[in-house]
């Protein structure tokens, strides 16, 4: 392996929430399957956001159904942004409610997709196009090709095939592709992130995409052998979104890069501006940063860093 991830506890001192934060939606309430396990992941995003002091966040959660969530309107217009830890079929949100997202991202509103809610609603293209890629749900080429970097360049390639592939969740190396953006600005240009599913094969619109960082998908672990996009920033009408492929479950978003990413990339989709400091424990190109605190939040915690490679636990 070439790489080797010390683990190194970071601190984070919990700030005040104003109660006159930016108001942030955190949608949640439906997954793909138990591999992701939106119940518990939920209170630790909540948790970051809360406690950098800048956001009131309200968590909201699609009731449960088989069909159409017909009378569920959770009134996008009274947030700055929509945190989404939630990964529906294309069938799931009616007309409607596909018309009134759409209407409050082209008007200025703020999306950060999280990991697997890339997997979400395969045959909504404007949604696609707000996230700029994903995987699964049967996307193929039809939804656009794949995105990926190649000697320093942002790449696309129109080949047929399934959108959507990672390997065992190991630590890896993450590469700033933007190191002027207000998310990134202040990182450092590498540094390791905590074992996770490092998403790879993902197709896409790409259209007003920005890709931050990338992760080589190593063909050893079953990864396509590019540089593929793990976060990215992207314009939606007058809209922000800050997509993050990571965080596929707590033990990963515990790393301390994705809790200062999510954070600042809220802000920025909110906002579009960012005034969060990087913290003193971010990761390095040779070591991996965790939060122990966030970690623990994991009923599997006790069976170690990367227990999701071992069968999924009974709860």
């Amino acid at each position: 392996m070439r790489i080797l991830a010390a683990f190194v506890l970071a601190s984070v001192a919990a700030g005040a929430q104003s109660p006159r934060g930016i108001p942030v939606m955190l949608l949640d309430g439906e997954s793909g399957g138990r591999y992701h396990d939106w119940q518990h992941v939920t209170p630790a995003l909540k948790k970051m956001l809360d406690e950098t002091g800048l956001f009131t966040v309200t968590v909201v959660t699609a009731p449960a159904t088989t069909g159409e969530l017909t009378g569920f309107d959770p009134h996008f217009a009274n947030y700055r942004a929509v945190v989404m830890n939630y990964d529906a079929p294309q069938e799931r949100w009616p007309a409607a409610l596909k018309s009134s997202f759409e209407t409050y991202m082209t008007g200025g509103g703020g999306l950060v997709a999280v990991h697997a809610a890339d997997n979400a609603f395969a045959g909504w293209s404007a949604f696609n196009e707000m996230v700029g890629v994903g995987g699964w749900r049967d996307r193929r080429e039809d939804a656009g090709p794949f995105w990926f970097y190649r000697d320093g360049k942002l790449t696309s390639d129109s080949s047929p095939g399934s959108a959507g592939s990672h390997g065992r969740r190991t630590p890896f190396l993450v590469t700033v592709r933007d190191a002027t953006h207000p998310i990134m600005r202040g990182l450092p240009p590498m540094w390791m992130h905590q074992g996770d599913e490092l998403y790879a094969r993902l197709r896409g619109p790409g259209k007003n995409m920005t890709v931050l960082a990338t992760a080589f998908s190593d063909p050893a672990n079953r990864g396509s052998g590019r540089d593929e996009p793990q976060l990215l920033a992207l314009q939606y009408g007058k809209g922000r979104v800050f997509h993050t492929t990571m965080g596929h479950d707590i033990v990963a978003l515990s790393s301390v890069d994705f809790v200062v990413t999510l954070q600042r990339g809220t802000e920025w989709a909110a906002t579009g501006a960012v005034t969060q400091k990087v913290p003193a424990g971010f990761p390095t190109a040779q070591t991996v940063s965790y939060r122990s605190d966030l970690a623990a939040l994991d009923p599997d915690y006790p069976n170690g860093l990367d227990n999701l490679d071992l069968p999924v636990p009974k709860r």
